[in-house]
């Protein structure tokens, strides 16, 4: 098998399998997010760079547009969700939050046993779900998926808070990251400067400067680029764009600068995430 298709047939945006065949799954990316149960011994898994072998009852993240491969994985190793990355975009919370999300890939079982329960018991409460015929059954479904990135938002920030300190990292210094996390998801696509973000943020240049590389562990240039990424992942998805259309339309204003970026930042050119994607689903 070299095709993943991900069918959202029973509930729109929404798919579980509780089951698979699939024993490896070369390199692919899709627009869905995907969230593992693992539960069998020796599954090795690839997303981005880093190679992940996950223990019995961890939880495994991949979140919309990663490159990710099944290297290896038991028969009937695994149980996983799939939902449509627009329950993310479309939530200012967690789409301000996307930077501190994409970084966690795996929750420890043996860690943090208590979430990965939690979470462990929302997928199979979806599961439930998925296939019955109770009213409101799509509202349901994606109100558990909001629960488990609720429990896993609160997860990523309560670590970073740990890292940087409680002072720092307090109500007020979020609202205003959020703000300027918000106005840079809206803005991106335009020829914007870390003074303006700023400015509508609320704070000085400087501040903000300080602030923003505290929470994010990136500079304003390189949390704009990776944002101008994703605008362009979406674009490639139609073929009917040139690879230099997508590149400006995303807000790069050279080809140079957006092929390096893009490398840098999936591990691939424009060029080969358009044909992987174009793989994946014809």
């Amino acid at each position: 098998m070299d095709k993943e298709i991900i069918n959202f047939a029973n509930i729109n945006g929404v798919a579980v399998t509780d089951t698979t065949y699939v024993t490896e799954f070369p390199a692919h990316w899709h627009n869905a997010a995907e969230f593992t149960i693992v539960q069998k011994k020796g599954a090795k898994y690839k997303i981005g760079d880093n190679i992940l072998e996950p223990s019995v009852g961890d939880i495994l993240l991949v979140w919309p547009k990663e490159l990710h491969e099944i290297i290896y994985l038991p028969l009937h190793g695994s149980m996983f969700i799939q939902f449509s990355s627009s329950l993310i975009e479309n939530n200012t919370d967690l789409a301000a939050a996307t930077g501190f999300l994409n970084k966690c890939h795996l929750i420890s079982h043996r860690k943090n046993a208590d979430l990965c329960r939690q979470i462990t018991e929302l997928i199979y409460e979806l599961q439930d779900l998925y296939l019955s015929s109770t009213h409101f059954t799509e509202t349901r479904c994606k109100m558990i998926v909001y629960n488990i990135l609720l429990l896993i938002g609160e997860y990523v920030m309560e670590e970073r808070r740990e890292q940087i300190g409680m002072e720092k990292f307090s109500d007020k210094s979020w609202e205003y990251i959020r703000n300027a996390l918000s106005f840079i998801s809206q803005h991106s696509s335009e020829n914007i400067s870390e003074a303006q973000v700023a400015e509508a943020a609320g704070l000085s240049q400087y501040y903000f400067s300080k602030l923003f590389n505290e929470y994010t562990e990136m500079s304003f240039p390189d949390y704009l680029s990776g944002i101008r990424v994703q605008n362009a992942i979406n674009l490639l998805i139609n073929e009917k764009l040139s690879i230099t259309e997508c590149a400006f339309r995303a807000g790069f204003q050279s080809t140079t600068r957006f092929n390096k970026v893009f490398r840098e930042i999936t591990g691939t050119t424009p060029r080969e995430y358009r044909k992987l994607h174009t793989r994946n689903h014809n």
